[in-house]
């Protein structure tokens, strides 16, 4: 399984470290979360809600294209690209 480079938005920085690009791996955006989580502790909470669906706020591109205009979290993954994080900020 080959890995993907995975951007880290700003506000989740705190769980990778203070990394902005981390590699990952997984067959899908859903499996690339759970690595994710293996590897960095309690950053799922901070994208999926307990069943496992992204979280309102949460938006995911490969390759520059909204993995909900794909296949959702089971859009696969073939090793080399590049996966961006987007945590959108609520407040008024």
């Amino acid at each position: 399984m080959e890995s993907v480079s995975v951007w880290i938005p700003p506000a989740l920085r705190d769980r990778t470290g203070n990394r902005r690009l981390v590699d990952s791996r997984g067959h899908s955006i859903r499996e690339m979360i759970e690595a994710l989580e293996s590897d960095y502790p309690g950053l799922r909470f901070n994208l999926c809600h307990e069943t496992g669906e992204l979280r309102p706020f949460v938006n995911i591109f490969l390759e520059g294209e909204s993995v909900q205009f794909l296949q959702g979290l089971d859009t696969p993954l073939v090793g080399g690209e590049t996966v961006h994080i987007i945590h959108s900020l609520a407040g008024g």
